[in-house]
């Protein structure tokens, strides 16, 4: 067996880990329903798959398509679990991310952000859907804890736009929250874009931002470049400002003509967008503008 196959079986079960967890369930039940070892179920997870018989049966138990788990084509993913996991699993020991996510990619964000980010979750999911938040942000602070470890190189495309509204609206999972803590939310993303302005000024190594002040596309996407492969994820899922981690499919694929074309947008919004002290004076006077109403 080649390295090469090796990849692609490891990448399988990646797959079928990331949608385990989006089905809530444990290794246990799952092994449970395929009538296998948690042992089995565990090599499955880490590429071990000698058969094609249990592949479709793992594929069917999560509801999934075949191709999904093989990565054939576009890979489908129905919740926000399990794309936030297949992020994390496609960003392990990459080596280029070039992203579009408003108000800036999360890998960047400060602690204090993740800290708000829980209550805002919280407060945009109903009561007996809390356990997806805690999976979400397990999996988002894992993220960005192996971003840190690994420090690829990082272009972040963000919106003045989204950005005045993100200081305008502040962070809130649902409408009709108390006043006060309205007002502290819209403090909290002030501090917020002021690190992105920090960043601006003083850039860390390998990361680059640009402020675009054109239309940009409403859904997030991330091209992510390992090995001399690119993946394309493209998200319908939103974290900060009216959070959305309940309805959407995403997907993620490696076709050429998929990549080429978002690679595309993104190189036309990096061309036009602001950088250094340039972008920083702009959204400083965003800042101004948006950040005291």
């Amino acid at each position: 067996m080649t390295a090469s196959t090796d990849i692609v079986f490891a990448e399988i079960g990646a797959r079928l880990r990331a949608h385990r967890l989006g089905r809530s369930l444990t290794p246990e039940a799952l092994a449970d329903r395929l009538g296998i070892s948690r042992a089995a179920l565990y090599r499955a997870e880490k590429g071990e798959i000698t058969k094609i018989e249990m592949l479709t049966a793992i594929a069917n138990e999560l509801n999934v398509s075949l191709p999904t788990l093989l990565g054939v084509g576009i890979e489908y993913v129905p919740n926000a679990i399990s794309f936030f996991e297949r992020m994390r699993q496609i960003e392990e020991d990459c080596e280029q991310i070039v992203g579009l996510f408003s108000p800036i990619s999360y890998l960047v964000t400060t602690s204090d952000y993740d800290r708000v980010l829980q209550e805002v979750l919280y407060e945009s999911v109903p009561g007996d859907t809390h356990d997806d938040v805690e999976g979400i942000m397990s999996i988002l602070l894992e993220r960005k804890r192996k971003y840190n470890l690994k420090r690829p190189l990082l272009a972040s495309i963000i919106s003045d736009a989204d950005l005045a509204r993100f200081m305008r609206d502040g962070l809130e999972g649902r409408t009709g929250l108390p006043a006060d803590l309205v007002a502290h939310r819209r403090r909290l993303a002030v501090e917020e874009v002021r690190h992105i302005v920090d960043m601006l000024r003083d850039p860390e190594i390998g990361v680059q931002i640009g402020v675009a002040r054109e239309p940009i596309p409403s859904t997030s996407f991330q091209i992510v470049r390992k090995g001399g492969k690119a993946t394309l994820t493209v998200s319908p899922f939103r974290l900060g400002h009216s959070p959305n981690i309940r309805i959407g499919v995403g997907f993620i694929t490696s076709a050429p003509e998929a990549i080429d074309l978002h690679e595309q947008i993104a190189l036309r919004l990096w061309d036009s967008s602001l950088k250094g002290s340039e972008a920083a004076d702009h959204v400083e006077a965003l800042i101004r503008q948006y950040g005291n109403a």
